[in-house]
């Protein structure tokens, strides 16, 4: 049986052919055993900018970038000649030439056949330049922080890691930005978002073209100094990035102050690869925002043993979080002409499985800048008012007290955990005060004032604690909204042998007074501070005289069976520095 088709079938399937190729958006082209194109449709017409006379008869070569053609002759003489093609049927991506003269990037898959003339050959052809740019921005976000311009994170690893792996030279530092999170809070991410991108142009204008900079985190920056290990180089160029920002950022004409603190490692010295230098300035950095921030600290090893000591012990609190090792402690507050019990402090402790019971100063500066110290805040909070809310239910008129941490006076659902903890246990507002230092409070102005007054329009107290000792102005105490004011224990140790320690108290209790605050004195331990404080007008105490910090069912039974105070404390009058 024959396989060839009549004449008329063939002039079908050829007229059927045509039309496909004329309505196709693929571009077709076919050329004979000379290289020249002996056919194009419309799509390949319009992709190469050439009507189809002008495409017709001529070299294939008008649309081969004149640099590539020599490797394009080459291979098709060779299947002229009879080889294989090595691309047949397989589809290669290569540059194409447009009539203009614009390059651009194709897909093309070609095929050959002997036709009636020899050797033929012919391509389909796809536009990949979407494709391309697609491939590119992706590439680019693998590369580029999108916000700032700037490399991100993997990118400034792999630049590190490539230049240790040759050995190189090198500086990093690490910059973590300070007050950009009130920036945001205040002044929305939008204002946020526009500073991160002023500190994009500006790093780069300063450093200039060798130092490779890099935003690794949301505010996060990091600086590559290539060749650069001198110590004194390196702080050279962390000054001039700390006297940068001294200048204010004009961000659509909002005048921003920010600073920022830096840590800085060299290579190799400490650090063999990307992973363990970024380590090592991480830990300078840390440093350098333990100690307030604003400020350049270079990598030594204590920092390293330190900070591991710290996370160490930030992994057996959330162990104590979660194992119930945590405890509230309560201190009695009195009135101190008649002795009667108006107030508790809570106060944290420990149950630590080896070393016993923990003050706060034994384990709090291990939360230092940590999540965790909010978890803690919010479960101490809540322990409070649940305390608090069992007081009530029983008649007892009796205030609670709990010091806040710092980062939750900064979070923005302050607000609603405290709001949820009255609801929860069912606590009249005024029975809860929070205790706020004022070291603590004037670091963040105008967002405490704002979170303070917040939290007295949902009628809790506020308390301002250990005042006198931070760098406070009298003026604090009519700016915010609080209810009492809590004399530092420093005033009250040597209240009889220091003129000075007396004066300073008869102003604050008389400032008090006249602001409407009640004012507690801290650290009472004897009759005779007792009888000075009395004589001041000091109208309520706190310290050793009147109980040590007892666990809650302590404190039940010294409501239940009062006595007299001292009979109360199996210690008091003798002198205890650490007791609150």
């Amino acid at each position: 049986m024959s396989n060839t088709l009549p004449p008329k079938t063939n002039r079908q399937l050829a007229l059927t052919v045509a039309k496909f190729a004329e309505a196709t958006n693929l571009s077709l082209v076919s050329i004979d055993s000379r290289g020249d194109i002996e056919f194009v449709n419309p799509s390949a017409c319009k992709l190469f900018g050439y009507t189809r006379s002008e495409m017709i008869g001529q070299p294939i070569m008008i649309i081969i970038p004149e640099r590539m053609r020599g490797a394009h002759m080459a291979g098709l003489q060779r299947v002229a000649g009879g080889q294989a093609p090595h691309l047949g049927g397989r589809p290669v991506e290569v540059c194409a030439l447009k009539k203009d003269g614009t390059e651009f990037p194709i897909e093309i898959t070609l095929s050959v056949w002997n036709g009636k003339r020899g050797f033929c050959a012919g391509a389909v052809i796809t536009d990949i330049s979407d494709r391309r740019e697609r491939e590119s921005k992706l590439l680019r976000l693998a590369r580029q922080d999108t916000l700032t311009g700037l490399s991100n994170r993997h990118r400034f690893s792999t630049l590190l890691a490539e230049s240790l792996a040759a050995g190189n030279a090198a500086s990093i530092i690490l910059l973590d930005l300070d007050g950009f999170k009130e920036v945001n809070d205040t002044h929305g991410h939008l204002v946020g978002d526009s500073l991160l991108q002023a500190i994009g142009v500006r790093l780069p204008y300063m450093l200039g073209r060798n130092a490779e900079i890099a935003r690794i985190g949301g505010d996060e920056f990091a600086v590559l100094l290539p060749g650069i290990n001198n110590p004194l180089a390196a702080h050279a160029q962390a000054q001039a990035i700390l006297e940068a920002f001294r200048k204010p950022f004009d961000v659509g004409g909002q005048v921003l102050e920010l600073g920022t603190s830096i840590g800085i490692a060299l290579a190799p010295a400490h650090g063999q690869d990307n992973e363990e230098l970024i380590a090592s300035a991480d830990f300078a950095l840390y440093r350098a925002k333990a100690e307030g921030g604003n400020v350049i600290r270079l990598y030594d090893a204590s920092m390293r043993s330190e900070t591991a000591a710290r996370r160490e012990m930030r992994d057996e609190l959330l162990r104590a979080l979660r194992g119930g090792e945590l405890e509230l402690f309560y201190q009695p507050q009195v009135d101190l002409l008649d002795k009667r019990i108006v107030g508790l402090e809570a106060l944290l402790r420990w149950h630590h499985p080896q070393r016993g019971l923990l003050t706060p100063g034994a384990f709090l500066p291990a939360l230092d800048q940590s999540a965790l110290a909010l978890e803690i805040g919010w479960w101490t909070l809540d322990q409070a008012a649940a305390r608090a809310g069992a007081l009530q239910a029983n008649g007892y008129d009796i205030k609670v007290g709990v010091n806040l941490f710092p980062g939750q006076l900064r979070a923005p659902n302050l607000i609603h955990k405290v709001a949820n903890a009255l609801q929860r246990h069912s606590l009249k507002p005024d029975r809860l005060e929070l205790e706020v230092t004022e070291t603590i409070t004037l670091a963040n102005d105008d967002q405490s004032f704002e979170a303070m007054t917040a939290l007295r329009d949902l009628g809790v107290g506020i308390a301002f604690d250990d005042f006198g000792t931070g760098y406070a102005s009298l003026g604090s105490l009519q700016r915010y909204p609080l209810t009492t004011l809590k004399i530092d224990r420093g005033f009250v140790q040597h209240i009889n042998d220091n003129p000075s320690d007396i004066a300073i108290t008869r102003a604050l209790v008389g400032l008090s007074r006249e602001m409407g605050l009640k004012t507690i004195a801290e650290g009472i331990e004897t009759e005779e501070q007792e009888r000075t404080l009395i004589g001041l007008g000091c109208p309520f105490g706190q310290g050793y005289r009147y109980g040590k910090p007892v666990p809650f069912l302590s404190v039940v039974e010294l409501l239940l069976h009062p006595g007299p105070m001292q009979a109360s404390c199996p210690i008091a009058n003798k002198p205890h520095r650490n007791g609150a």
